[in-house]
């Protein structure tokens, strides 16, 4: 019996063993999904319940304009298992602007999200993905990583669902793309983005402020 018992035992070690590295293999690269231009009481329930129920996790660029207007929108990224990052306050064309200008976007930005609960961001996003020296050295005095994209959705072009889908599908990993929380073909997407990536291997993951690329989630 003793032996019969060890057998069996030993049967489902090796059980375990055989099922964790199978389950840990499954994701053979990590993306970043990013959506920017939130939150809002309009769009953002709708597409965190989307994320959530297609097991996606994101970063959402915010802006402080809107981060102060709906703070209870900022705690439910957080409580969704999202990223939250700074996209300015106003989105204005940060290079086109003064460094006193800049600092106060960007300050003011990190002091509104952090108020709604939704943390200190580490990473920044400059709207339209325009910067120059005055930016990154703004940013850099905040403790903040600048993040552009690798991939453009075009979704704030009118993309169909069908384009976004294939922009998804061109991620490489540790690649980022660029979505918008506001088209309705955006949030239509996300299902077959989550299957597109299932497909290929690959995870959402987060932005290491570090690098700037898509890593494990911590």
């Amino acid at each position: 019996m003793r032996s019969a018992l060890l057998a069996a035992a030993a049967c489902a070690a090796a059980t375990l063993v055989a099922v964790t590295p199978a389950q840990a293999a499954t994701c053979n690269g990590y993306v970043g999904l990013t959506f920017d231009d939130g939150p809002s009481n309009a769009h953002t329930p709708a597409l965190l319940s989307a994320l959530q129920q297609n097991g996606l996790r994101a970063t959402m660029f915010n802006e402080g304009q809107y981060a102060a207007a709906y703070p209870a929108q900022v705690r439910a990224q957080v409580t969704a298992g999202m990223w939250v990052g700074n996209h300015s306050y106003t989105h204005p064309h940060l290079p086109q602007l003064g460094q006193a200008q800049v600092d106060s976007e960007i300050s003011r930005t990190q002091q509104a999200i952090a108020a709604a609960g939704g943390g200190t961001p580490r990473l920044f996003r400059p709207p339209y993905g325009e910067t120059n020296t005055t930016v990154q050295s703004v940013a850099a005095k905040y403790g903040l990583r600048q993040i552009i994209w690798d991939v453009d959705s075009q979704d704030w072009n009118n993309a169909s669902v069908d384009a976004i889908v294939q922009a998804a599908g061109r991620l490489g990993n540790g690649q980022i793309i660029l979505m918008h929380e506001w088209p309705a073909n955006t949030l239509a997407a996300i299902p077959r983005i989550a299957q597109t990536l299932r497909n290929r291997g690959l995870c959402p993951g987060m932005i290491s402020p570090q690098t700037g690329r898509a890593v494990a989630p911590a």
